[in-house]
């Protein structure tokens, strides 16, 4: 397969999640070896251009306007990482260019300026993302400062030396660099566009990366980007090359588009589709719905972010009744709170749980939805015993070598808590407000960032203890566990309304709110028959999860193997 027929049939990979990003690298790589456009004979080849170079560069230093560099080694065979075409030339970065580090006077906030007149500073944050280049500077220095700093001008490359490491950009601007930046000065023969490809180009990145290996941080140094070796074209070539790569990348961002378009419009199906189904009036227009999902649910479930979708949709459906009938001979709800009721008064008489205060009745306004027959709407607290976490002293180093888990935030990974990160020991419970929690409790965050998007609940099936950004529930009837949490997970939406959020960016649930919340009851039958329907669907989602996994893997190999062709073509 030759470079243009796979350019030209990349819309069958183009579903690959990342294809695109790795077509642009593709591209970039194609351009540096010399595959992306046929060579012309009758081009000057490289090795002039380079003696031109050279002469500029000697000019310069008789004009006393450039330092002599340092000489460099020659270029091992080694070291080349692919063969050149016919009038291409291997090169080192310190032959071709000036390079020179930034630097920075200090303290920096007793040079910053709001004179006009002063010079521009241009820090990382005067970049765009994925952008080229650099129009505008946000700070300006006094011009004292000029003597600890590096002036760079309009034309001069900029290399981050750390934080998005690597990344090249060209400034229209003219300025001075802190020492984050390595200034690129390229000699007027050289197209600055074909510079640019070759800095973003896999090959030069590598080299960038084992150059910074072995440090806590990636960092760069001029000397080290000096070393750097690139792939040299006559000049005329730098021409064609850096059209053709503005072509094609033009053509990306088509893809990009027409990909982003794609997926917005099958988001939206999905939603629509699903919404329906939730908020179907009445057993027909539910069927209705349902079918209009079975009949499309290949073109509908294709991405891992739509069977996410239809996970919690199972979920609000189980949680309003719409997923198992109804049994007209189960016991209905009403007996289930009198039992749950019964089972707190006898706690509270045997001096195991304090009476706590009453929650008032659902008011039947308040209802979000109307519920199957045999069904109660009830509130959180009603169904068991609230319990507070701590944190026992870090002082005390001894209470942190026990064997009870101490369960978090950064635990509530999984719907079923065995075990815990953190342990601690009795006499860490006695010694603090940390309270044992009885197996069968289900937890929940209520304090975090996490709480800006998500409700993590689950159930510990072992004793254990809880930090005070969670919540226990200890229920009064064991048999009810699964589906409490499969209530906690399907009304996540609901939860979610419950979070403040403070002006210092923190997001809590405070306890009133969270267990006076109202939560549907089915009959306890019911409960079980539910929890077995979900646990069915969940298993065939998970297959159907792991086929788009391998169909993505698979996409995703084929694209490598392609990819790699090509470039050792």
């Amino acid at each position: 397969m030759t470079p243009k027929t796979f350019l030209e049939n990349f819309g069958h990979l183009s579903g690959t999640p990342g294809a695109v990003k790795r077509l642009r690298a593709l591209i970039l790589q194609l351009a540096v070896q010399g595959k992306l456009v046929p060579q012309d004979p009758n081009d000057e080849p490289a090795s002039v251009l380079l003696k031109k170079i050279a002469a500029e560069k000697a000019r310069l230093v008789r004009e006393g306007k450039i330092r002599a560099p340092a000489p460099l080694p020659p270029i091992k065979l080694k070291e080349v990482p692919f063969e050149l075409p016919e009038g291409w030339e291997w090169s080192k970065m310190g032959t071709l260019s000036i390079v020179e580090r930034g630097g920075s006077p200090r303290p920096i906030n007793d040079y910053l300026t709001d004179d006009p007149n002063g010079l521009n500073w241009i820090k990382i944050g005067d970049t765009e993302m994925g952008g080229k280049f650099i129009v505008s500077a946000k700070e300006r220095i006094r011009n004292d400062g000029l003597k600890k700093t590096r002036m760079v001008y309009p034309g001069d490359f900029l290399l981050t030396n750390s934080m998005s490491f690597g990344r090249p950009y060209i400034t229209l601007i003219e300025g001075c660099i802190h020492d984050g930046w390595l200034r690129i000065h390229p000699p007027s023969e050289l197209d600055k566009d074909y510079l640019y490809i070759t800095l973003s180009s896999s090959y030069v990145v590598d080299q960038f990366k084992d150059s910074a290996a072995g440090g806590v941080v990636q960092n760069l140094n001029s000397e080290k980007v000096r070393h750097v070796i690139i792939s040299l074209p006559p000049l005329a070539e730098q021409h064609r090359i850096v059209a053709r790569v503005d072509q094609l990348m033009a053509l990306c961002d088509q893809l990009e588009k027409q990909e982003a378009q794609t997926k917005e419009t099958h988001q939206a199906l999905t939603q629509s589709t699903l919404h329906a189904l939730t908020t179907a009036d009445g057993p027909h227009a539910f069927q209705t719905a349902w079918h209009r999902i079975r009949d499309h649910f290949d073109p509908l479930f294709i991405t891992l972010e739509s069977v996410t979708q239809l996970r919690q949709t199972i979920l609000q459906l189980a949680v309003m009744g719409k997923l198992v009938p109804q049994d007209p001979n189960d016991e209905p709800a009403s007996v289930l709170l009198k039992k749950i009721a019964a089972e707190k008064a006898k706690l509270v008489r045997e001096g195991k749980i304090k009476r706590g205060e009453t929650l008032p009745p659902v008011d039947p306004e308040d209802a979000p939805f109307e519920l199957p027959r045999g069904w109660e709407w009830c509130r959180l607290g009603m169904l068991g015993n609230v319990k507070g976490g701590g944190t026992p002293s870090k002082q005390r180093p001894e209470y942190w070598e026990g064997d009870i888990p101490w369960i978090s935030p950064k635990d509530m990974k999984v719907d079923f808590i065995l075990d815990s990160i953190d342990h601690i020991n009795d006499a860490a419970v006695d010694d603090s407000s940390v309270k044992m929690i009885e197996k069968g409790a289900l937890l929940m965050v209520v304090r975090g960032m996490i709480l800006d998007h998500s409700f993590p609940t689950a159930i510990t099936i072992v004793d254990a203890t809880i930090n005070q950004d969670m919540k226990a529930l200890e229920l009064f009837i064991d048999s009810m566990q699964r589906f409490v949490l499969l209530v906690s997970k399907g009304s996540r939406d609901r939860f979610l309304a419950l979070v403040q959020r403070s002006s210092h960016g923190t997001c809590r649930i405070e306890s009133d709110r969270l267990f006076s919340f109202i939560i549907p009851l089915p009959p306890i039958a019911e409960q079980h028959r539910i929890v077995a329907r979900v646990d069915q669907l969940m298993a065939l989602l998970d297959r159907l999860e792991k086929q788009l996994k391998q169909s993505q893997a698979e996409g995703a190999r084929l694209m490598e193997a392609v990819v790699h062709h090509l470039s050792a073509a």
